[in-house]
């Protein structure tokens, strides 16, 4: 089927944005977009998320620096709130949370890798889904090798996406210097706004952001976090917040609101409209981008089960490390068997809103957890520490948009919070319960010795 480029029907940018189909699949600027109601107020959330993200961020420097644990959320609201809840959150995180969103990368790599051999249609589904499950093996194969291996790819793909990044700022911003401004008449036009909807186009940005709390997953790692965790957060908050703005600012300048809702692939429709044959090589740097995040999302999570292993929440083979490779590979591949059952059962887009509740009701925890261990451990030393009102706006903005989403997402959020209420019984029968019967207790011993021997992995500390 073509991809709607300019299309002179319904979606040609003269209907409110509010009256735009919004199709299953779309990618998150078209979400905030679509739940923001006019280009003026998407860009006023793209700022308030980076600023809200920035805030996390900080609380998140202040505690990886006096808990100076690998592990993220996870450790941190094991530090301040007991097992139980770290556990909770662990749990939403392996069923839930994280094969979602790997599908939701996995499948943007996908869709993007293919666009230059099917322009100008759209790549079939099944090879969309084909291509990303090359894609998703291709990074649990580089993260199960060598973590020297997947740290320098990533600093390459890293690069790949800032490269991109300035490829499709430039001519966006240059044409509005030029004076084409007539896309952002009425960009503040709230007729169709909506308060109802304000949760929902946070929980795309907040999830387009969600890379700011990914060094704390492995803050044992990090040379002196003390200095370098905030000024690498610092850092990039600010440039991630100033690119992510000016790319909307570059898509607003050359597309209409209804283009955008059209668009399969937004930066591929912008390229189209501005660059010519140079276009096909806009879709390739997009995949790398993706790629980097799959990749990237691999080495941080893999941690978090390896430390949650250590912690005797997750079997001990999680733990364990490969004899000659030195990386967790239990840990790293855990999360395959999940990831492809969502990418081939069903619409996994459908899945974002759910995930952006449970995101933010756990971040909102964490950040309370620092407060509450300025309370409990006044004299843990802090070598960062962030203003008090800081924390505080935090956890009040992140929980009353978790209240607003009953309203106006009430499916997605009671999904999200049923999953997250299974975390409690699942906690006291996997934890809290010791007295299983001895064929139990046997059939999971001889389970693990017999993947420590497949996968040729051993306790990290032999």
């Amino acid at each position: 089927m073509k991809r709607s480029l300019g299309h002179k029907s319904s979606h040609n940018g003269t209907e409110p944005v509010g009256k735009l189909e919004h199709k299953n699949g779309r990618k998150v600027e078209l979400g905030i977009l679509k739940n923001s109601g006019s280009i003026g107020m998407s860009l006023m959330v793209w700022i308030a998320c980076g600023v809200l993200s920035l805030f996390g961020a900080l609380c998140y420097a202040e505690l990886g620096t006096c808990i100076k644990k690998s592990g993220g959320h996870y450790t941190y609201l094991m530090e301040a709130f007991g097992p139980m809840l770290a556990f909770v959150k662990l749990w939403i995180e392996l069923v839930a949370v994280r094969p979602a969103a790997m599908s939701v990368i996995s499948l943007a790599f996908g869709q993007y890798i293919l666009e230059p051999l099917f322009m100008p249609c759209s790549p079939p589904p099944m090879a969309v889904k084909m291509a990303t499950v090359v894609g998703l093996n291709t990074v649990l194969f580089l993260n199960s090798m060598s973590v020297t291996w997947t740290a320098r790819l990533q600093v390459l793909l890293t690069s790949c996406k800032l490269l991109v990044i300035i490829i499709i700022i430039i001519p966006g911003v240059y044409k509005l210097f030029k004076g084409e401004t007539s896309n952002f008449d009425n960009a503040f036009d709230l007729s169709h706004l909506h308060l109802s909807e304000i949760p929902l186009a946070f929980y795309y940005g907040m999830y387009a952001y969600s890379g700011w709390f990914y060094l704390n997953f492995v803050a044992e790692e990090v040379h002196s976090p003390e200095k370098t965790l905030p000024l690498a957060i610092c850092v990039s908050m600010a440039i991630v917040t100033f690119c992510y703005v000016l790319i909307n600012v570059a898509y607003y300048t050359v597309m209409t609101a209804g283009e955008l809702l059209a668009s399969e692939a937004v930066a591929v429709t912008f390229a189209e409209k501005v660059m010519g044959n140079f276009s096909l090589a806009v879709p390739v740097f997009v995949a790398l981008s993706c790629f980097g995040s799959m990749n990237g999302v691999t080495f941080v999570v893999s941690r978090l089960f390896y430390v949650a292993s250590r912690e005797k929440q997750l079997p001990e083979i999680l733990s364990m490390i490969h004899i000659r490779r030195h990386t967790p590979l239990p840990a790293v591949l855990i999360l395959y068997p999940l990831t492809m059952v969502q990418l081939f059962v069903g619409n996994i887009y459908s899945l974002l809103n759910f995930i952006g509740f449970l995101r933010m009701l756990y971040l909102a925890f964490v950040v309370l957890g620092l407060l509450y261990l300025r309370y409990t451990k006044p004299d843990l030393p802090r070598p960062f520490k962030v203003p008090l009102f800081i924390p505080v706006v935090f956890v009040a903005t992140c929980f009353f948009m978790v209240f607003l989403s009953f309203y106006s997402d009430p499916t997605g959020s009671g999904i999200g919070l049923g999953i997250a209420l299974t975390g409690i019984p699942a906690y006291y029968i996997f934890i809290c319960f010791n007295n299983r019967p001895k064929w139990i207790q046997k059939t999971l011993g001889s389970f693990n010795r017999t993947m420590q021997i497949i996968m040729e992995v051993v306790p990290a500390d032999q």
